[in-house]
């Protein structure tokens, strides 16, 4: 599929012509005699030294679009960890895989009798296929059309079918020692709002804080303690943090305490609460009651019989939405729904990480892409187990450029000094606005991928992978790596090593456990 605009990225031109990929294919060298560098441009050498990173720790290739023979290329074939890059492999495979208007559907069914009043006696079940994103917007829909199927209220039991992902999958434990934060939430069938509260601030001058959360659970209460104060707003504000207590009697406790200066101004935080299905009813509930509904019974999880008759179904956003969020934004749990999503898609279900692991590696294959040493567990890079070289990432985004996604794809990285997590980046740079990047970052690990179209109008791939004690502090290699980039790299005689590309080498660790 020739690109028929000028070499620009997706984004910042529309093309009237054919569909195209977002950058430019460069024309394939034929029996290429091509040279290889693994000198990497002095400003890039400058921020390792002052980040006091070695090269060693550092993997790197910059090809041109529509030549997979590196023009830069320094341990390229070393297993990495790619931290969120690794969202590209799966937000890659899901759209092809899937396909880009792919919908997750949550379904309502009625198992009993309604009586005049629209009173159901017996029970609503509810089931979930893994929408990564049902957000309050989102199920008010399967809410107001369960309310006019002719459903007021319910004296039965509230059932969550959790079938379509394996109970394996369930109380994994955290990422980290951040319990709350909402990164670490788990993959769930009935992800509702990311399991999370999100608790906004707004101190006033007569004294009191008001407080606001988003969204609304039945079983949630608040106690605002908070003191707004004239004192200056120095330091950890340790106010706006709730202490959140489960009680046995099913009530969940926001308390909020201390002292918030009415200088520090509105602040938002966000909070990841109780178990998935806890949250979900909640959720449910708060926006049944809101609608007028009434609730009398219990809730649990259960399987929908075969004898409970169909009464509304929730379509979530297409897929091509999802993965715009899950690249932008970095979201990791969006991203583990999916990666769930594609094995159950190809093995049925329930849902297996090893399943997922399976289906990539088999679409993998079909493209022609290396899987040696792709190791997946999760497909949200959120994780020491997942590593790709790489020259493998390359490969992909070469791949993926030239697939029939690749306008969806490219659209969903982040652009440079624009948006999503590259949106304070090289803001005062040329490449700013001229490059969609990908980025990742873990405790010892800083990671680029994607796209950059240099100003002479030339398209290349970027990868670059640092695993390093000091890696936080080389983020300025890797933006002056893209600024070099979309200088137009040029590759002197002087700096040219061998031709060939670098060989992988063996991988010493086995696959990621799943």
């Amino acid at each position: 599929m020739p690109f028929t605009c000028a070499a620009v990225l997706a984004l910042t031109l529309a093309c009237v012509a054919a569909p195209a990929p977002a950058f430019a294919r460069a024309k394939k060298v034929k029996n290429p005699a091509v040279n290889v560098t693994t000198v990497l441009p002095p400003a890039v050498m400058a921020g390792l030294a002052r980040a006091h990173v070695p090269l060693s720790s550092v993997s790197v290739v910059v090809e041109k679009i529509g030549d997979r023979t590196p023009i830069l290329a320094l341990n390229a074939g070393k297993p990495m960890m790619p931290a969120s890059t690794m969202k590209l492999v799966t937000t890659y495979a899901g759209l092809s895989i899937l396909g880009p208007d792919y919908r997750w559907r949550t379904s309502a069914f009625a198992d009993g009798t309604m009586d005049a009043g629209g009173v159901l006696h017996g029970n609503l079940y509810i089931q979930g296929t893994g929408d990564p994103k049902l957000v309050p917007e989102e199920l008010i829909d399967l809410v107001q059309k369960i309310r006019k199927s002719g459903i007021n209220g319910i004296d039965g039991a509230l059932v969550l079918d959790k079938r379509f992902f394996d109970v394996s999958t369930r109380d994994l434990p955290p990422f980290d020692d951040d319990t709350t934060a909402p990164y670490n939430v788990g993959p769930d069938p009935l992800l509702y709002a990311f399991k999370s509260l999100s608790f906004a601030l707004s101190p006033s001058p007569d004294g009191t804080v008001a407080i606001d959360v988003q969204p609304a659970l039945a079983q949630l209460q608040i106690a605002n303690q908070l003191r707004a104060t004239n004192g200056p707003c120095r330091g950890d504000l340790t106010a706006v943090t709730p202490t959140v207590t489960a009680m046995p009697n099913g009530i969940v406790d926001a308390t909020f305490s201390g002292d918030f200066p009415v200088r520090c101004g509105d602040r938002t935080v966000n909070v990841a609460v109780l178990d998935h299905t806890a949250f979900f009813a909640g959720g449910f509930l708060a926006l049944w009651q809101q609608s007028g509904g009434t609730f009398s019974g219990t809730t649990r999880e259960g399987a929908v019989p075969v004898t409970a008759k169909q009464v509304a179904v929730h379509q979530g956003p297409v897929l091509s939405d999802i993965v715009r969020d899950i690249n932008k934004f970095s979201n990791n749990t969006m991203a583990r729904n999916l990666f769930l999503t594609i094995g159950a898609a190809i093995s049925k279900p329930p849902a297996t990480p090893e399943k997922s692991v399976d289906a990539i590696d088999t679409f993998m294959h079909r493209s022609a892409l290396p899987t040696e040493y792709l190791q997946l567990e999760n497909g949200s890079g959120l994780s020491r187990d997942e590593h790709i070289p790489a020259i493998s990432m390359a490969d992909l985004l070469q791949s993926a450029n030239a697939s029939p996604v690749a306008q969806v794809f490219v659209d969903s990285l982040p652009i440079a000094g624009v948006d999503g997590t590259m949106r304070n980046r090289l803001t005062g740079q040329p490449v700013n606005g001229n490059a969609h990047i990908k980025t990742g970052t873990l405790r010892d690990v800083r990671a680029i991928a994607g796209y950059v179209a240099s100003s002479d109008g030339t398209s290349y791939v970027v990868v670059s992978f640092i695993n390093d004690p000091h890696a936080e502090a080389a983020r300025a290699a890797h933006d002056a790596l893209l600024e070099w980039v979309y200088q137009g790299p040029s590759v002197s005689m002087s700096d040219i090593s061998d031709a060939s590309r670098a060989k992988p080498r063996k991988n010493p660790h086995p696959r990621g456990a799943h």
